[in-house]
């Protein structure tokens, strides 16, 4: 008992470490620090409005700054505050007359949201901004001028924009250590789940579904560290630093493409694993092995002195090595079989060990050659670049856009909002405007979630604030309540949506307890305009234009298919060509991962919607499996012809890809026709052709000469290229057949 008792405390504090240092807690200290030092000097100086003015502009600038690359970070608050400034403008003649500020708050709140068109970056400038147009109802300044106010509201903007200047100054590398460290131990979580599919017995379709979203989760986080490190080379040219972490990232993304490749047919793989059991707990603890170091140098950070050393996994793999060499002196055609198979998984796992040595050693305080930097101009074309040309906004000026949908929605829904505030006499009208911005979503998921989040933590809140204010009296109690109250609730807004309703709800009362003695009312009131924006921020999704997965997801299988497409043709290619790896085959290779990504993540909003809008939902989380199988298939022919010496390509291997190819492009025309529009499958000519793929035959072998290493090694080709292709064919095959019947 006392052990359990000291390994929490243990792990508790090792989490609260973690929390202290990590950017969400030194942003929110930065932003509270932006807040509070104007408000102090404007009231104690007298110029009270002031303060408030400029302590507005940084919090409202706080959205923009978010993960990315310094130039980008700049802009985003650049672009905050000048948006702002101008809406702080309008907002100043919110209060002349109410039919007026209704008119204003539709239009205005219209054309923010259409800001995000632009992308997520984009999306938080836009929330600043509607920020900013909520909170013009809560404030008017009496002594100054609405020009004046405007002014210095932007003017805290560049306050805030100088302190965040100034803390990437004193800390440059944090963002990139905490991203970065994140990421290996997101790629240890996937080698883990990816171990544990090996055994039959498995629940393989949970964890299938648990690993699209690691998959998801660690190709977003490869974007941002792109854009991180790729941009601060440009801006700084090479340094050693940046170049080490550049080629860190450069082995996740091999690791994750390595990850997927191997197991792909489990089928194939549980036989063998059957007929030898042994094998499947020697792959399993080598590969929980690599993802538990993986996940120790990510608990670890910059300390180069505590990284994992080999020798674990040297024995892990002296063991499956002599195990895999005894299997391949049997003489017999179901046990060479076998052996070809599992030397082929050991040496996947072996090119992963390969870079996690190389990793280990990058993140030591060993030196890295110039040479090894990898050119920065190739590097900029991993780049997504956002296209900002008017053309964007414009094409989203239309019922079909998400976005045009969920900002028209939006700014019907805050006046319906504003008009029942002012109806009903509430005490802060604005509340309820608030809570539906912070609330509605484009995407139904995460609206439902997000209104039931914040009713629950603002009820917890309330309730112990309650408690807090009962038991305490003292104003500057509360203020110190209010700032620790305030930092946990930035500091958690991204991360647990819930804890930081609750800390918010205490920061607002405990500052209206500064401010006002009847305490008790302002958490009554608070509930109630919660309640009322988190309701009818869900009820105007369901009811004004709602967006549903069903009707996008078309869009992105079609956007998977084409990536897995181009990639293979790349595979192929280099197959027949040979020679060096080219950039555009590596680009293709991204895109391929992160559009099927992109594709899950789009399954994933589907199934959080309502059972009446989960069209066709088993069969488009079978089109999922199957284009992330593909892919996985894909991955494994392109390690192996990276790494090994291969054959020339037959002819036979140029008829199968072709076959392949058309079965994707007629996946595609099919997805791209309207339901009245039909195209007729010959599904007995894919039957046929399916049948008339070779197979590697282990019975037809000549046994006697199987120890000669050459021809090991033109076996274990045969058997892995061949083996992928007929699954490559039955895969696009089962996806023609699955989208026809959609």
């Amino acid at each position: 008992m006392l052990n359990k008792i000291q390994n929490f405390i243990s792990v508790s504090f090792k989490e609260l470490l973690q929390y202290l240092g990590s950017t969400n807690f030194s942003k929110s200290v930065l932003t509270v620090v932006a807040v509070v030092t104007p408000l102090s000097i404007g009231i104690s100086t007298g110029y009270t409005e002031i303060g408030v003015a400029i302590c507005f502009g940084a919090f409202w600038c706080n959205p923009s700054d978010v993960n990315g690359s310094q130039k980008h970070k700049v802009y985003g608050i650049l672009f905050s505050a000048a948006l702002i400034m101008v809406v702080s403008f309008i907002g100043g003649y919110l209060h002349y007359a109410t039919w007026l500020a209704l008119i204003i708050l539709g239009v205005v709140s219209f054309a923010i949201s259409l800001i995000s068109s632009y992308g997520f970056r984009a999306s938080l400038i836009s929330f600043s901004g509607l920020l900013a147009l909520i909170l013009s109802f809560a404030h008017t300044p009496d002594k100054l001028q609405i020009y004046e106010y405007a002014l210095l509201v932007g003017l805290g903007g560049l306050w805030y924009l100088a302190l965040s200047l100034l803390w990437h100054k004193i800390n440059p590398k944090g963002q990139t250590e905490e991203i970065l460290y994140d990421t290996i131990g997101h790629t240890g979580k996937l080698l883990k789940k990816r171990a544990q599919l090996i055994d039959e017995q498995s629940n393989r379709k949970k964890l299938q579904q648990r690993l699209f979203l690691l998959q998801s989760e660690l190709t977003e986080q490869h974007d941002t560290l792109r854009e991180i490190l790729i941009l601060s080379r440009k801006n700084s040219g090479r340094s050693t630093y940046n170049g080490k972490r550049v080629l860190v990232l450069v082995q996740l993304i091999e690791m994750l493409e390595t990850a997927g490749a191997n197991p792909v047919n489990y089928s194939k793989m549980d036989e063998q694993f059957k007929r030898y059991p042994e094998f499947t707990k020697l792959f399993q603890n080598l590969t929980f092995e690599m993802a538990n170091q993986l996940q120790l140098i990510s608990e670890i950070g910059n300390k180069p002195s505590q990284l994992p050393k080999h020798d674990a996994l040297t024995k892990h793999f002296e063991d499956l090595r002599i195990k895999i060499s005894a299997l391949g002196t049997v003489k017999d055609a179901k046990a060479y079989e076998a052996f070809i198979m599992f030397q082929n998984l050991l040496e996947y796992q072996e090119k992963q060990f390969d870079k996690l040595k190389r990793m280990k050693w990058l993140l030591s305080d060993h030196d890295v050659a110039s040479e090894e930097f990898i050119d920065k101009e190739i590097l900029k074309r991993f780049l997504i670049s956002q296209d900002y040309s008017p053309r964007i906004l414009l094409r989203n000026l239309s019922f079909r856009s998400t976005i045009f949908r969920h900002s028209l929605r939006l700014a019907i829904t805050l006046m319906i909002g504003f008009v029942l505030g002012n109806v009903f006499a509430f005490q802060n009208p604005y509340w309820i405007l608030l809570t539906i911005i912070l609330i509605m979503r484009p995407n139904y998921g995460l609206t439902k979630t997000r209104s039931k989040d914040r009713t629950i933590g603002t009820i917890i809140g309330g309730a112990i604030a309650t408690g807090i204010v009962y038991l305490v009296q003292d104003v500057y109690v509360y203020a110190v309540l209010a700032l620790i109250s305030f930092v946990v609730a930035l500091s958690m807004l991204q991360k647990n949506y819930k804890l930081s309703a609750i800390y918010v709800t205490l920061s607002i009362v405990f500052i209206y307890g500064i401010l006002q003695p009847d305490v008790m009312t302002v958490i009554q009131y608070r509930i109630i305009d919660t309640l009322l924006g988190a309701g009818l921020s869900y009820l105007g999704f369901l009811f004004l234009w709602p967006s549903w997965s069903f009707q996008e997801i078309r869009k992105d299988v079609t956007k998977s298919v084409e990536a897995n497409k181009v990639y293979l043709a790349k595979i192929a290619n280099f197959y027949i060509q040979k020679g060096s790896v080219p950039t555009s085959y590596r680009l293709a290779r991204k895109n391929a991962f992160l559009e099927t990504s992109n594709l899950s993540s789009a399954f994933q909003r589907m199934t959080q919607e309502p059972h009446s809008k989960q069209k066709n939902l088993n069969k488009i989380y079978e089109l999922v499996e199957l284009n992330h199988n593909f892919l996985s298939s894909l991955a494994s022919l392109s390690i192996y012809i990276q790494h090994h010496t291969t054959t020339e390509a037959s002819e036979r291997f140029n008829d199968i890809v072709s076959k392949i190819d058309e079965n994707l492009s007629m996946v595609l025309e099919m997805l791209s026709k309207d339901d009245d529009q039909s195209t007729k499958l010959n599904l007995d000519a894919v039957v046929s052709f399916e049948k008339q793929l070779p197979k590697f035959e282990s019975e037809n072998l000549n046994l006697v000469d199987a120890g000669n290493d050459g021809l090991k090694r033109n076996h274990q080709e045969e058997q892995l290229i061949w083996e992928q292709l007929r699954w490559l064919y039955s895969l696009s095959s089962t996806m023609m057949k699955l989208t026809s019947s959609l």
